[in-house]
């Protein structure tokens, strides 16, 4: 189960690399806000399919050196989704017709996605982020940022629930592209999980194959 929750950690948005310019980050004014919602729905307006490699870092305060794993990542519009860990073990899930399938190395299961409030709302982000929705979530107070090189948005839950694990999740967006390349969750308990996502091809041909694990 704490490998389950691990991966809705890592897939909160979908989509590089951080550099210590990030802490020095200013609000958007009203314009910058505008410029960059704007960015953002006409880039996802244009997104059908998205592959993507990442690397994902777990920062626990117990231990001395973060923990790191790898895999990638395949969406299709609009709600299909395959995130997959390849190094150090082999982990897949998917998210399919309102269920999510588990391949956790060779051992298969699968369950609705709306039977778990914390899944479905963190789900909608997911998707949210891709299609340019994720602007009028009512699940999170949104505030927004920038530095040098990144747009930066933050998403605080409103549910009492989720704010038992999550404090905190920022997406970065790079200035060029309007798509994410960086997430960060902060959990309440002061753990971090980092993911950057390289290699990223914007519709990219996809399969029915991508989506089966």
């Amino acid at each position: 189960m704490n490998k389950i929750r691990n991966v809705f950690f890592s897939l909160i948005a979908v989509f590089a690399v951080i550099s210590s310019s990030f802490a020095q980050q200013q609000k958007l004014s009203a314009n910058e806000l505008t410029q960059f919602k704007s960015g953002v729905t006409e880039k996802s307006k244009k997104i059908k399919s998205l592959k993507t490699d990442f690397v994902q870092h777990k920062h626990m305060s117990f231990l001395s050196n973060d923990i790191e794993t790898s895999g990638n990542m395949v969406f299709q519009a609009s709600d299909l989704l395959n995130w997959r860990y390849t190094k150090p073990y082999q982990y897949s899930i998917v998210f399919k017709k309102g269920k999510i399938h588990i391949n956790d190395q060779g051992n298969k299961s699968s369950f609705d996605a709306s039977g778990n409030k914390m899944f479905e709302k963190i789900n909608k982000l997911i998707i949210g982020s891709v299609s340019g929705n994720m602007f009028d979530d009512n699940e999170f107070s949104i505030s927004y940022y920038k530095n040098k090189t990144h747009y930066v948005a933050k998403f605080i839950p409103k549910s009492k629930d989720l704010k038992k694990v999550i404090a905190e999740i920022e997406l970065y967006f790079p200035f060029d592209t309007f798509v994410v390349s960086e997430v960060k969750l902060n959990e309440s308990s002061g753990d971090y999980t980092r993911i950057v996502f390289k290699n990223q091809q914007l519709n990219a041909k996809v399969s029915p194959s991508d989506f089966t694990n």
